[in-house]
């Protein structure tokens, strides 16, 4: 298990850690690798529905055409005591950050390091308010151009993501 007290370190949330917050994930991870960082990146649901499942077919399919490399991945639920662990903890919609903040409350633990994954978003208007839609677009009920475009939102703030989270330290 990585120490990620030494590391900068971001979790990703969704709802089952099959689309969206896998596919950040990968994007992240890859990311960080072509910069050189070392940085623990990790991803979960605030559901465990699809618990123990792979990333969505439809998610692997767009990544593996915009050239990410698929891992091994193993849907998993956010743990209880694990927030405070990581650096930034980002949520994909308004309903997991709620989520989160309760989690947070749970645990006894500060919630200034819950951040909206659209909060680093360079096509937003700078000073957007948090209080609007920032919800990463959830590709699960639709079919191949929603999956294109979820990865179009993540692929779009990866790189701010990595940044903060490596300015911080």
């Amino acid at each position: 298990m990585t120490d990620r007290s030494t590391k900068p370190s971001i979790l990703v949330v969704c709802t089952g850690n099959i689309c969206r917050s896998a596919m950040a994930d990968v994007i992240l991870t890859d990311r960080a690798a072509k910069r050189g960082l070392d940085v623990v990146i990790d991803s979960a649901g605030i559901s465990d529905e699809e618990a123990g499942n792979p990333i969505d077919d439809r998610a692997q399919r767009v990544l593996r055409d915009a050239g990410y490399e698929i891992p091994w991945h193993a849907a998993r639920q956010v743990k209880s005591g694990e927030l405070a662990d990581y650096d930034l903890v980002l949520a994909m919609t308004d309903r997991h950050r709620a989520a989160l903040y309760r989690i947070a409350e749970r645990d006894g633990v500060g919630a200034d390091n819950i951040r909206m994954w659209r909060e680093f978003d360079p096509s937003l208007p700078e000073g957007t308010p948090v209080g609007t839609d920032l919800d990463v677009p959830d590709p699960w009920y639709g079919g191949h151009e929603d999956f294109l475009d979820t990865l179009e939102v993540v692929e779009g703030a990866a790189d701010n993501v990595l940044d903060a989270v490596t300015d911080a330290r």
